[in-house]
Parts: structure tokens; sequence; C-alpha cells
């Protein structure tokens, strides 16, 4: 059987075809395409069409499949009437309608409820952005679905909102499969919204677009962190790190933790693909690396960056996870004030200012393992890194040294790789238990020593 997943993540997004070949995964990737975003009516948001469209020419060009699935990134959502019409722009988390939004409920309130950590992006804080800018809107919608729902129904005709990308909305029963009902009274928003959920595994049916060939769509956990933990080898003592434009890291819970440490530690309950809990942390990832490269200039490329930055000194530390860091107009200007504010000399030139992102990553990465450490009670040795960063040689050696921790990479196209195991799982082909087995054979899994590497 052959099997398609499409991945779309905030910057890009791409088609990657796979076969199980003597128990190993083969895949390749088949369409690639940019994921841009652009003001609609003052705000910033996604090219909805344009993804459609993406996603169309990439089915087309795989030539045929027996599977199609599809994940993305969380918290974005459209709303259709009741003709299925979209009523507004996809919206993007990084605009800034949420910034002054009022909420009803108290934070404390919420995290004790829903598990999910503040983040002024959080779906519940877009719905209520939504409400207060136009409140005839959430009036006329019949329906919510978060991007990759929507993108599936424009496929198949068929809406649902699956589990993974539903449960870091902040309006789902912490560690339950299920919608706040109260909390979404309480907030004023219109419970028909929120239908039954979804889980990953789900057969929507036949692709009704002209893609050239039948195929059968299949639901994967369409978070793509969700799907790229699924593509982490992990054993009982791993954590996982999902490395790209955010860097989400944290391990797998049988149960939610919503008391004030888990709270005060900004660590969110959000779902796994099995239904479990993955207990994490959000941290400001290569984003800030990606605009401090593009700042630099066209004739500037990665490896010159990084390998400025393993030749500059270190200026000092930064917080990733400040929201100063989210959207701002220049990254470079706003790093080199983060270190001038604590009453340092400010870094000089791109080799400075990325190490400075390149350690307070690793740093920040240390300390998120303390506090996972502090609240559950266990104890980790091994970090599981995948996805684009685990490509990061620099960063990577940097999180051993900081963290202490034996240090794995790949695969690379962990979230892709995550949604084919998903299907490939519930297809039958393989088994859950298999998985880290297949990954091992099928991808070359790196592993990081504090020997290969001079770090400043």
């Amino acid at each position: 059987m052959t099997y398609l997943a499409m991945d779309i993540g905030a910057s890009s997004g791409k088609l990657v075809k796979a076969r199980l070949e003597d128990g190993r995964i083969v895949t390749q990737v088949v369409h690639r395409f940019e994921n841009t975003q652009r003001i609609i009516d003052g705000h910033l948001c996604w090219d909805i069409e344009m993804l459609y469209r993406e996603m169309v020419a990439g089915l087309r060009k795989a030539g045929g499949a027996d599977y199609i699935t599809i994940d993305t990134w969380a918290v974005d959502y459209v709303l259709l009437d009741a003709e299925d019409r979209l009523l507004t722009p996809a919206v993007a988390y990084r605009d800034g309608r949420t910034d002054q939004v009022a909420c009803p409920v108290s934070r404390e309130e919420l995290y004790r409820r829903t598990g999910i950590q503040h983040q002024k992006f959080n779906t519940v804080y877009q719905l209520l952005a939504q409400k207060a800018e136009d409140p005839d809107i959430l009036e006329k919608a019949y329906s919510l679905l978060f991007i990759p729902d929507y993108l599936a129904f424009r496929l198949t005709g068929v809406k649902v909102q699956e589990y993974t990308n539903a449960s870091t909305s902040g309006l789902l029963k912490a560690g339950r499969r299920e919608w706040d009902r109260d909390l979404i009274d309480g907030l004023g928003l219109p419970q028909r919204l929120f239908g039954d959920l979804s889980m990953p595994g789900t057969v929507l049916g036949p692709v009704r677009e002209d893609i050239g060939y039948d195929a059968t769509f299949i639901l994967a956990p369409t978070h793509d962190t969700a799907s790229a933990v699924l593509a982490s080898p992990l054993g009982a003592t791993s954590l996982f790190l999902s490395s790209g434009t955010w860097s989400l890291l944290g391990c797998i819970s049988d149960r939610a933790y919503t008391d004030d440490g888990a709270r005060l530690a900004n660590l969110t309950n959000e779902g796994a693909d099995d239904g479990r809990i993955r207990l994490l942390k959000n941290i400001m990832g290569t984003w800030m690396l990606q605009s401090i490269r593009r700042e630099a200039g066209d004739d500037v490329s990665f490896d010159d960056m990084v390998a400025m930055a393993r030749k500059s000194p270190l200026a000092g530390l930064v917080d990733p996870m400040d929201d100063r860091f989210l959207a701002p107009h220049s990254m470079t200007r706003e790093v080199s004030d983060a270190i001038a504010e604590q009453g340092l000399p400010r870094p000089e030139g791109l080799g400075e200012v990325a190490n400075v992102v390149y350690h307070s990553l690793a740093d920040a990465y240390a300390r998120s393992i303390r506090q996972l450490e502090d609240i559950t009670g266990r104890r980790f040795t091994h970090l599981a890194i995948v996805g684009g960063g685990s490509r990061d040689g620099y960063l990577n050696t940097l999180a051993g040294r900081y963290t202490g921790l034996e240090i794995t990479t790949g695969p690379q196209e962990g979230s892709a790789t995550g949604a084919l195991l998903s299907a490939m799982m519930h297809t039958g082909l393989i088994r859950r238990e298999d998985i880290v087995r297949i990954l091992t054979s099928s991808f070359d899994i790196g592993h990081i020593t504090q020997e290969e590497d001079n770090v400043q």
C-alpha cells in the first residue's frame, strides 16, 4: 500500500509519499511549497485557498496512493456558515487581535479546567477576540474547523474536529477527550460550534477532489507536534523535542497535571495520538534564528550564520519564551535590546546575536527539563530531537551540553513521518510496538556527543 502525508508548517509545506518495504519505511518528498501570511481586513492571515491549491497540486503530482492524511500547526481555525461557506479569513496566531482581549474566566481557572498553558494566541482567546470584534460572525457560524480539519473537509466533504488539534484550544476538559461545555457557556460561545471529537485512525472516506486516482482519507494526529512525537524513538525515560519553528519539549504522561506548580511552570497538557497526554513546554524555536538570518539578507545562508555563531563570544542569554520574541519588528534588534537591558554589552554582528539565541534555546531546554522532572517526579536520561531542527548540529550539541542528557536526532521529517506511521498503524500495516524498531531501521538516527564539537 502507498501512503501520502501532507505536512504543513508555519513557513512551508510538503507532501511525502511512503510505503513499507522489508520492515522499513521508504519515503519520497514529492511536493514542496512556501507557506505565507498576508494582511486581510487589518489582520495577519493564512492564505487558506493557496494551501488547498498546493495540497491538490501535490496530490496530483504524487500519481497515486491508497491513503492520504494531513497534519498542520494548531490553535488556528476557520468558521463556516450554514451553507459551509467561509465566514472569515484564517487569522494567524501571530496576529495581534488577542493582545488586549478580555476573558471572563481567570487564567488560574482556565488552567485548572483545561490544563492548557497561557499563550495569548490560544484558540479560546482568538474566539473571544472574534466575539469582541464582530459578534455577528459567531451568530452566523455553524461550524468551527481547525486548519487541517478544513483542508480535510475540502478534500472529502466530511467535517470533523480531530482530538490532538482540538486539545490545544483551551476548551477541552483537562486529560479528557471532551469539550468543557460549562466553560464554553461561561464564555458565551455557541455550543453548536463544538461537535464530537474524532480520533486518529478515523476514516473520512474517499477523496472527492479530482486528483487523478482514487484514495481514502484517514485521520492522523492532525497537530504536527502530536505526529512528530509518534515519530520519536522514545523509551521509558525519554523526552521528546520537536524542533522547528517552535521547540516543543516534553514527555508522554498517563494523566494531566493541572496544579499550581504545572501552571506556574507554564506546562501544557495536550493530546497524544493514543488519547494520553503530551505534557510539554512551548519554547520559541528556530523562528528566532530564521528571523535573524532573513534580516541579514539573502546573501547569508543558514550555514554561514551557524559558522559565525560558532566563532563568536557569548554576550549573554535571553528568555526565548518571552512574548517579545513572538513577532517583533526586528528579531535582531529585539535580542540586542534584551541583552542591553541586563546591563550587558550589546552583541555585535550576526554571529554574536545568533550565538545568544543558540545558547538561550539550549538553556531553555535545560530549565524546562528540570521543571518537568520536579513536577512529575520522573527522571529523564534521553532527549529525542525530531523535525527540521534535528539537522542543526550546533544547537543539538549545545542541548546536550546544557541538559546533560543523551541526545538522539532524527527523523528530520518528524511530523510527516508520524502522520504516515499513524496511517499505517490504523490500516493494520504495522503495530504500535514496532514503531521504534521501524524508525531506527528506516532513518539515520544520530547520536550527539560532546566530543564531536567545540562549543563556545
